[in-house]
């Protein structure tokens, strides 16, 4: 009889602990939904201060921003964390293609971030077209030496949820330079890593081997123009005359990771972080990667201030910087919180645009992954259903390393890859009601988390 009269009352207790939970996040959706600043903070990040590549004077200008939008959050504490990032720089560049018989054609195109260029000088070399790796590693390196190498190799469309194809399509960004150069390419052109049917390049980090001699440049066109290209690599022969101005400076720059945080009521030495990257590429104005994920994060502490919600266990956003050529920023963040002895007990980063949430990537062991599962039935008013993939996110990857329980939030990855690196990354693409849920849901979990620990 006890037995059950004890079971009976901890299901009842589960059950006013839910409703609970549920109303919390009823009111955590109504104060975003009709009162959020995330949509403005994002047209402010956008339009007055633009792409921000880390090393630039406009991520100087990001962080002023930052700090200044954490403090108006309401924030207990604002800080800046040092961190030395590289400064590459673009520079001009044009790509003209020549068929036999035919004009110059000027192609829309991208230098790849980290890359180095021609010095300014136009060289030009015949095109040696590949459809993939595979067919690559078969030409002897005759056939390749002082030749511009294009890869077409394309992103899978049949591919649902998009982040697949991108780790799948994205090898070619920072393989098929290094390839190249080991058999004596003059240059490299890939189509660019993308979902779109339209003909904006996409960008995109790499890093060049040790082992490679050559540091060749590699550029990214557009699925239109690369479909024009492969047409007339069919008919003949066809020049390319490519001129990049791009390169990598000497020194390291000082900048900042944007860190506020709210003090925990019961548990302040257990900190649970949000967090998105400061940085962008220097094409559009870097709106879904990743100005969506830091104005959510920054929406989490005014949310919580302005519901006079004070969570247990510390809460803490962070903007991180470098996470595009880089990741100093998640670094540093990461040796801080180990010098310092700080207990982290869970992790999110929103870095996937700021389209409608459809659930939560979850990388932690299964124990704590079932605690988690059990507040899926909350948000699914929120239209957030997913908790089956294991994701993180690149700026607390170090943090998941050290053992610390991660997620990220999962929008709808249909459009992402669209607009991903790309000049067409800009704040009219984002739509206020999808960013605005993007946060509910980062606000929920945090809240979820930060209140009843993850055990």
């Amino acid at each position: 009889m006890k037995s059950r009269l004890l079971t009976a009352l901890l299901a009842v207790t589960a059950l006013n602990v839910f409703a609970q939970d549920s109303l919390t996040l009823r009111h955590i959706s109504d104060e975003i939904m009709l009162h959020g600043t995330c949509y403005d903070n994002l047209r402010v990040l956008c339009k007055k201060v633009g792409n921000r590549l880390s090393g630039s004077p406009q991520a100087v200008k990001a962080v002023k921003w930052g700090e200044k939008a954490m403090l108006e959050a309401g924030a207990d504490k604002v800080w800046l964390q040092p961190v030395d990032v590289p400064h590459w720089v673009r520079g001009e560049e044009h790509l003209y293609v020549k068929a036999e018989g035919g004009r110059k054609t000027e192609l829309s195109m991208l230098s790849i971030g980290n890359t180095e260029g021609t010095g300014g000088e136009t060289w030009d070399a015949p095109i040696v077209m590949v459809k993939d790796l595979d067919e690559f590693n078969k030409l002897p390196a005759d056939e390749i030496k002082d030749k511009i190498i294009f890869f077409d190799y394309h992103f899978k469309q049949d591919l649902i949820f998009t982040f697949e194809g991108y780790g799948d399509a994205v090898r070619y960004r920072w393989l098929a330079p290094n390839l190249a150069a080991s058999k004596g390419a003059m240059a490299v052109i890939i189509r660019s890593v993308s979902t779109g049917e339209d003909d904006f390049p996409h960008t995109g980090a790499m890093r060049y081997f040790d082992t490679v001699k050559r540091h060749i440049p590699a550029v990214a066109i557009g699925n239109y123009s690369a479909d024009w290209l492969v047409k007339k690599c069919k008919q003949g022969e066809v020049t390319a005359y490519l001129s990049a101005e791009a390169h990598m400076l000497p020194d390291m720059v000082r900048s900042y990771n944007v860190i506020g945080e709210i003090k925990g009521s019961q548990h302040p030495e257990k900190i649970v972080v949000v967090g998105g990257h400061l940085d962008s590429w220097d094409v559009g104005e870097g709106a879904n990667d990743d100005g969506t994920g830091c104005v959510q994060s920054i929406e989490v502490i005014r949310t919580l201030k302005a519901l006079g919600i004070r969570p247990k266990c510390t809460v803490r956003a962070v903007l991180f910087m470098n996470e595009e050529n880089g990741l100093k920023g998640g670094l540093a963040y990461a040796d801080s919180a180990k010098a310092r002895n700080e207990e982290h007990i869970f992790a999110l980063e929103t870095d996937a645009g700021g389209f409608s949430p459809r659930g939560f990537g979850l990388d932690m062991n299964d124990k704590k992954k079932a605690q988690v599962l059990k507040y899926k039935n909350l948000f699914l008013p929120y239209g957030v259903y997913d908790f089956n993939r294991k994701e993180g996110g690149a700026d607390i990857s170090p943090l998941t390393k050290a053992g610390v329980p991660s997620a990220g939030l999962l929008p709808d990855p249909q459009r992402y890859f669209d607009l991903h690196h790309t000049d067409n990354d800009v704040f009219e693409n984002v739509n206020h009601r999808e960013l605005k849920l993007g946060a509910v849901a980062v606000t929920g979990l945090v809240y979820l988390i930060s209140e009843h620990d993850l055990k």
